[in-house]
């Protein structure tokens, strides 16, 4: 075989593993779980096996570098510094594997998906794919049915998909949407395609109405009055954008008033606006509070959630995840420098899709009546990504794999359509710097692959200890073994030492050295992750349980300014005191946790009618004894 069709079969592969990865993303949940994001990962690396082959095979190899590129490495040579200053390692170590596995995916798609054919397969594939989810969540939403897969979903009446949440499932679609849109008015292809298409379209209008996700119907809205806008003045495409915005607009007027879904999202959404009592706004206040602690660099990438408790309102007492804001997140988690670098790298792509719109037919006087598949693609996938950017303002899509992903993927098709405005960007490879590009992927390739096996140990592991009995040594010699695998596994470490704990607690002879045994794996936790109270709590717990309170006190203590807020947490520090036998110092604590969460808190409650109880018994108490105690 010669080197033209090995260099022609490593390209069809490098597509179809592309087309393998946008597709698997949103069908596997949006692939937020372990398995599903290895399975990308490990895509991803053959993919960049292909890529660095194909520059050996071909005489005289050339990159396709648009400034856009630029700015993508400096994030990302910005991401490894702000990883090794991390408090958290293995935090930001999943957050810099996400990295590597966009930027690998951006520079593969860039170097060899930039054929006109190619790009219009990627956007076919993916306004289709788009449709059958909607399918599926039409079905959710008219039967009322909450399950994604053989997943429980907790959104019910609501879309969502084969994605768990719904506004997730919306930022898929209304990055496809004025895709799919572009392609029907503009797109030159047979009238049978394009009726096809135009009906997805509709499909996917329809999908972020039922995913009743406020920011996806606005982002979507803003998103399409600027696309209609621009479309409006090319004369040759004045009536059919104007009949498809009407047939947008009539949808809506129609359907709106009929479901009460949709009215009852709309008043909540009414009242909500410029309340203080909106949930984003109480994640957002304590996110500057953050930010304000390390305001140029940032916490740390992915640090967010672990660092919010010591933050946090006393209105919100589930974990947040993320700051409900991309750009606030990108700001506490990355600071100031990441922050610029990744606006200062958006900027970098309007203002390199503005120059290269004359080339690709964006201009009226260019493009006439003239249909182009070129000019729809950058329209649509512009919108798309502008839809995208505004709903990233009230939620974190590009925490999502899945959309992270087909968003990255857009990015690279509107950064390599630079070439037709100038042919600057294309740089002929000598040797010297294919063997640098080289050793980057080599680098690349080794790192992701003996993360991603390491971390595909601790999964089978970790799967392997949720079938074990729970808190059984079976499941403790499971989890250690998850552990060896992924030795900066706080969670883990913490799992372990809960393994031991309840065993101990339940009493036997060797409850002591249970207690120790957890103790280890307790501190261990702590070590690894700083900022978590719960490793802390359960210190202090077993501590109290061998009698050693005042050693003990130190460790609820730090608890409670780990996490001043948390229900759960102020909750113990009642136990602690219930252990020593305060019932007076006990009792606050508990009536403070159960302001707090007073709906599912039985720690709280149970032990403050136990509390309650003695109390009143000690006043009732006319014993000699009592005197005694008095007179002391």
């Amino acid at each position: 075989m010669d080197r033209e069709k090995l260099d022609g079969w490593c390209e069809r592969g490098i597509i179809a593993l592309v087309l393998a990865i946008l597709v698997f993303g949103p069908l596997a949940t949006g692939a937020v779980r372990t398995l599903e994001f290895l399975i990308i990962q490990g895509l991803t690396v053959v993919a960049m096996i292909l890529w660095m082959v194909r520059l050996w095979l071909k005489p005289r190899p050339q990159f396709l570098m648009p400034p856009f590129g630029w700015a993508v490495l400096a994030f990302v040579a910005y991401a490894i510094v702000r990883y090794f200053m991390a408090d958290i390692e293995y935090v930001a170590r999943l957050e810099l594997i996400r990295i590597l596995v966009y930027t690998a995916i951006f520079f593969i798609v860039v170097n060899n998906l930039h054929r006109q054919e190619t790009v219009n397969l990627v956007g076919f594939t993916m306004i289709f794919l788009a449709m059958a989810v909607t399918f599926y969540a039409g079905y959710q939403f008219f039967s009322g049915d909450n399950r994604v897969w053989h997943f429980q979903n907790t959104y019910t009446q609501r879309g969502t998909g084969t994605y768990i949440n719904p506004n997730h499932f919306a930022g898929f679609l209304e990055m496809l949407l004025p895709l799919g849109i572009a392609y029907t008015i503009v797109g030159r292809m047979k009238p049978t395609l394009r009726v096809l298409i135009g009906y997805a379209s509709l499909m996917l209008a329809v999908g972020i109405g039922i995913s009743l996700s406020r920011g996806g119907w606005v982002a979507t809205a803003m998103a399409l009055i600027l696309f209609f806008l621009v479309l409006l003045f090319h004369r040759g495409f004045r009536l059919p954008a104007a009949l498809a915005l009407l047939v947008i607009s009539l949808g809506v007027i129609y359907c709106a008033p009929r479901s009460s879904l949709i009215q009852k999202r709309a008043e909540i959404t009414a009242k909500e606006v410029g309340s203080t009592e909106y949930t984003r706004y109480r994640l957002w206040l304590p996110a500057i509070e953050l930010w304000r602690e390390t305001p140029w660099l940032g916490i740390g990438p992915g640090h967010f959630d672990y660092r919010f408790r010591s933050v946090r309102p006393q209105e919100i007492q589930l974990k947040p995840d993320r700051a409900h804001n991309d750009f606030l997140n990108t700001l506490v988690d990355w600071g100031i420098v990441g922050f610029v670098l990744v606006m200062g790298a958006l900027g970098v792509i309007a203002f390199g899709v503005a120059k290269a719109w004359r080339n690709v037919g964006g201009v009226a006087a260019d493009l006439g009546n003239r249909r182009s598949n070129r000019f729809a693609f950058v329209l649509g996938a512009s919108f798309g990504l502008i839809a995208l950017f505004f709903h990233s303002a009230v939620d974190f899509n590009m925490h999502i794999p899945a959309n992270a992903i087909l968003a990255v993927t857009l990015l690279a098709l509107l950064a390599s359509h630079q070439r037709f405005a100038t042919e600057r960007w294309w740089t002929g490879a000598g040797r010297p710097l294919v063997v640098v590009v080289t050793l980057l992927l080599v680098a690349g390739i080794t790192f992701l692959t003996g993360a991603g096996i390491r971390r595909a140990k601790a999964y089978v592991w970790t799967e392997q200890a949720a079938k074990q009995k729970s808190f059984s040594p079976a499941q403790a010699a499971a989890l250690e073994r998850a552990f060896a695998a992924e030795p900066k596994d706080f969670e883990t470490a913490y799992n372990i030492g809960e393994c031991y704990r309840i065993p101990s607690m339940e009493g036997g002879d060797n409850h002591a050295e249970l207690a120790q045994k957890a103790m280890m794996w307790f501190e261990r936790a702590a070590q690894l992750n700083r900022y978590d109270a719960s490793s802390i709590l359960r210190h202090g717990m077993c501590l109290d349980w061998l009698e050693r309170h005042d050693e003990a006190w130190k460790y609820f203590d730090r608890a409670e300014e780990l996490d001043p807020n948390g229900f759960y947490t102020v909750a113990h520090v009642g136990w602690h005191f219930v252990q020593v036998g305060d019932y007076a110092a006990a009792r606050p604590w508990f009536e403070r946790s159960l302001k707090l969460e007073w709906k599912d808190n039985p720690i709280a409650a149970n032990y403050l009618a136990l509390c309650n109880r003695r109390l009143l018994e000690a006043a009732n108490d006319d014993s000699p004894a009592r005197f005694l105690r008095q007179a002391k």
